[in-house]
């Protein structure tokens, strides 16, 4: 049997791991409610939690054995007694479970993956991105990405831009996402949180008047493009 397969039965219910038994035990006590509480919490909570506990392991699992397919040296068994990628990996756990949102899986599997092969970000540090990408949503992510590189963001996806002769940061944003389009107020507020949060440049470039050049400029501050480095594919794997 190989590590692939061990991985799928370890997951498997057993008499150590049915941690939800008792919270339903729990809940089947509760006056009034106990009864509906408990279906609700076996049929609508408890199947979908251990969905994505499942799938999350076993993608942070088959990513790591990629990297030890192509890296030599790296040992899957070492990372027991890497403590940085534990940390990184249960905190990672909590914040995957709490989320659909494809980009923000991405994103934590990145680190976590990360963590296992260039552990070189301060740990402080560290805590700090994963808490951001458990606050932010899809769109805090993308809209980084795309500000740290607007142009060639637009050029990888095959967008070809106008000529225009002036224009602000909102309008590149509008033309590249049209769900975003005519909805101002909803992506300013992201990007004036990832300002106070240090990941942007603080400035009056989200609808001022700039020349095309200044349109395209990065605004991704030192520790924005350190945020970055943090939740991108460490290796291009077949996968992604």
């Amino acid at each position: 049997m190989d590590k692939e397969q061990d991985i799928v039965k370890d997951l498997e219910p057993s008499a150590g791991d049915y941690a939800h038994a008792g919270v339903r035990a729990g809940l089947s006590t509760a006056p009034f409610v106990g009864g509906p509480l408990v279906e609700f919490f076996t049929m609508v909570i408890a199947p979908p939690l251990a969905i994505r506990r499942d799938a999350w392991l076993i993608e942070i699992f088959t990513r790591l054995k990629k990297l030890e397919d192509e890296i030599e040296g790296f040992d899957i068994e070492n990372l027991a007694k890497n403590e940085n990628f534990i940390s990184t990996l249960l905190y990672a756990t909590q914040v995957a479970m709490r989320t659909h949102q494809k980009e923000k899986l991405d994103a934590l599997r990145n680190a976590v993956v990360s963590s296992a092969i260039r552990p070189t970000i301060d740990e402080n540090l560290q805590i700090m991105f994963l808490n951001l990408v458990d606050r932010y949503t899809r769109w805090h992510l993308i809209l980084l990405q795309f500000s740290d590189n607007p142009r060639r963001y637009g050029k990888d996806r095959g967008i070809q831009y106008p000529m225009w002769s002036s224009g602000g940061f909102g309008d590149v944003v509008e033309f590249t996402f049209k769900e975003l389009k005519a909805k101002q107020s909803f992506y300013d507020q992201i990007i004036k949180v990832m300002i106070s949060d240090g990941l942007l440049q603080d400035g009056s470039y989200l609808h001022g008047g700039m020349s095309e050049k200044g349109m395209f400029e990065s605004r991704t501050t030192e520790m924005g493009k350190e945020f970055l480095i943090f939740i991108k594919n460490p290796i291009e794997l077949d996968e992604i």
